[in-house]
């Protein structure tokens, strides 16, 4: 069997960073499982506003959340009502001084957690899987900075009796390469034939360091 990595913790430390961004010697695993409840917590409650990913950053008396989302406005609610409730909820939650910044996400076509968010809300809606791959490729690779996508889905699909996996792709995904800017994403569409796992890769490039 082929030994597979994430190709984020592939490259940590060299292009990407953690997204938990705390050091603790005593607290190490109460601190992990609090930051693994809080972002299936956003994630629930902020579903449809398209979040990529949730950075927390810890200090001992405060705690940070950056929520990078595409549709901050889903978030903020009508004159900040939602991201106050979500505040109140979270401080309940975890019995600390919080604080929740929002940024924005302007090209969520290359973001390949959101690309995958949005070809599981299709299959959702019983599109069939190839027209959702098919269209999700073409839209991605019109972007400049994408040089290469790729995309897979496994289950029943189209509600046939056995799962199985088929997938698409378009330009190079050097996964090898530590210097190749892969992002990386999952999702899953509930369907009503059972549960379909999305996966997408998209290259942006490689990056060199600046002299």
């Amino acid at each position: 069997m082929g030994q597979k990595v994430n190709p984020k913790s592939f490259r940590l430390g060299n292009l990407c960073t953690w997204d938990s961004q705390w050091f603790a010697k005593r607290k190490y695993r109460d601190f992990l499982r609090q930051d693994v409840e809080l972002r299936d917590y956003i994630s629930r409650k902020c579903r449809e506003a398209a979040v990529d990913k949730v950075v927390i950053e810890r200090s001992p008396n405060l705690i940070n959340i950056i929520i990078h989302t595409a549709r901050p406005g889903v978030i903020i609610g009508r004159g900040g009502e939602g991201i106050e409730a979500l505040k109140k909820n979270l401080k309940k939650k975890l019995k600390h001084d919080i604080r929740l910044e929002i940024q924005e996400i302007r090209n969520p076509d290359t973001r390949a957690k959101l690309v995958a968010q949005s070809a599981a809300e299709q299959l959702e809606r019983r599109i069939s899987f190839r027209r959702v791959l098919k269209q999700i490729i073409d839209r991605v690779s019109q972007n400049k900075e994408v040089q290469g996508i790729k995309i897979a889905v496994a289950g029943r699909l189209d509600g046939s009796e056995m799962s199985r996996r088929e997938w698409l792709s378009k330009g190079k995904i050097p996964l090898q390469t530590l210097r190749a800017d892969v992002d990386f994403g999952k999702a899953e569409a509930h369907t009503t034939y059972g549960v379909i796992g999305v996966k997408v890769w998209i290259y942006k490039g490689e990056v060199f360091e600046k002299k």
